[in-house]
């Protein structure tokens, strides 16, 4: 998609990380981008290849930086920042609670301060929880399962809250499963598909927990950054979900992985996770009122994320 945003000063928090790296690598062609990053998950290396005087980089902590002085003159701000491991959250749920509400809470009170013109909010499918009808709609109930999921909710309340007592344009964005290139496969709680190529590649059996058959809505991060530019320009407020609209099921995305990269492995399964839950898939028709129309190519798309990452194991050898 060609840039639509143009001549703004945009802060991207987290912006060393998967899905920011590639969103501050989108805008900054056109824009001038602060990136605010801790490097608790984001790494350097997501932007080392980028040279370009339209980047700022500022590392530290939301809880700790003087975000209304890191705010000023800046058009919009896309808050990315968050520890997204749900595994993590429930071993460490203040630590989940500190950086996902407070942090969200620090940026909105500087965003409304400093007169910013919209907050995207990086939000997560993990707010609906567990439940047997699909797809997911907006209005559904949520039903947090998890640490993680709950500062979810809350922060998505919280960027409602000031979007209607403070006037400060807010949109929250629940994300599905994000894949592409720059994910960490190395974490604990890396997510499926870079655990899943890497270990194949590695001539390593990959992990599948429970039977296999629970099911994910993928989608592309080119898509999801599509997304937050197109939400970030548009009236729209509230909350919509960004996903491809079609489910997969894990033990299908397995055989693609094992197709695409030429291996014969096989799985290990185990049991399943703790706060995992069994399927999802989303409605995506209301985002489709700020213009978000994926036209989705998941082969494509998955190979192009393979080949990312032989090329990176390929580079250490």
């Amino acid at each position: 998609m060609k840039n639509l945003m143009k001549n703004k000063r945009v802060v991207i928090t987290g912006g060393l990380g998967f899905i920011g790296s590639h969103l501050a690598e989108r805008l900054m062609e056109d824009n001038e981008v602060t990136i605010i990053d801790d490097q608790s998950t984001g790494k350097m290396e997501n932007i080392r290849h980028i040279d370009n005087e339209n980047l700022h980089l500022i590392l530290g902590s939301i809880n700790d930086l003087n975000l209304g002085k890191i705010f000023e003159d800046k058009d919009y701000v896309f808050h990315q920042a968050a520890n997204s491991s749900v595994p993590a959250s429930i071993s460490e749920p203040k630590l989940s609670c500190e950086v996902n509400i407070d942090g969200t809470l620090n940026m909105l009170v500087a965003a409304r301060d400093c007169g910013v013109r919209k907050v995207v909010y990086a939000s997560s499918s993990a707010v609906y929880g567990g439940t047997s009808k699909l797809p997911l709609l907006e209005d559904f109930k949520v039903n947090p399962s998890s640490p993680y999921a709950v500062t979810k909710v809350v922060g998505e309340l919280y960027c409602q809250v000031f979007n209607d007592l403070y006037g400060l344009p807010t949109i929250s964005l629940r994300y599905f499963n994000v894949f592409g290139p720059k994910q960490d496969p190395n974490s604990q709680y890396a997510a499926v598909i870079p655990k899943f190529t890497v270990s194949m590649l590695k001539n390593e059996s990959p992990a599948i927990y429970g039977d296999g058959m629970q099911s994910r809505d993928f989608i592309f991060v080119t898509h999801v950054v599509d997304a937050n530019i197109l939400a970030s320009l548009s009236n729209r407020t509230g909350i919509f979900n960004i996903a491809s609209g079609k489910a997969r099921t894990i033990n299908q995305l397995f055989k693609d992985i094992k197709e695409i990269s030429g291996t014969d492995i096989e799985p290990i399964y185990k049991d399943p996770r703790s706060g995992d839950i069994k399927h999802s898939l989303a409605d995506i028709s209301k985002a489709k009122s700020f213009g978000f129309s994926p036209k989705i190519s998941f082969k494509e798309e998955l190979t192009e994320t393979i080949n990312w990452f032989m090329m990176k194991e390929k580079n250490k050898l």
